[in-house]
């Protein structure tokens, strides 16, 4: 009983430690561009400005995010960029260091999102 309270109180304080990706997308993108530009094939553009298709991700998705915005900046003509979520720099370091590993010669910006 007592590791079940410890567990919930844990999934209670990580459901609260955050928001939704959505909120840090709706944020950023207000007055910048269109939230949730849809595509001929029904995908959705987070993010559409007049220069860039936008990606928003929290790092820990680092890796799907680049295919994303590779794939929506080629069917919008726009340039490809990744918004990263951090919420602790710390523990997601690593993630980073693996997005700028992976990108680097790709043409991908990248807009680091914090709290």
């Amino acid at each position: 009983m007592k590791n079940a309270l410890l567990l919930l109180l844990l999934i209670s304080f990580n459901v609260q430690a955050k928001q939704p990706e959505r909120y840090y997308q709706e944020k950023w993108c207000d007055g910048r561009g269109v939230t949730e530009y849809v595509l001929p094939d029904r995908a959705r553009v987070d993010c559409l400005t007049d220069e860039y298709a936008i990606e928003f991700d929290f790092s820990r998705k680092w890796a799907e995010s680049i295919g994303q915005a590779l794939y929506y900046g080629k069917v919008t003509g726009r340039k490809p960029a990744i918004a990263i979520i951090v919420l602790d720099w710390g523990e997601e370091q690593r993630y980073l260091n693996r997005l700028y590993t992976a990108i680097r010669g790709l043409g991908i910006k990248v807009i680091i999102i914090t709290e």
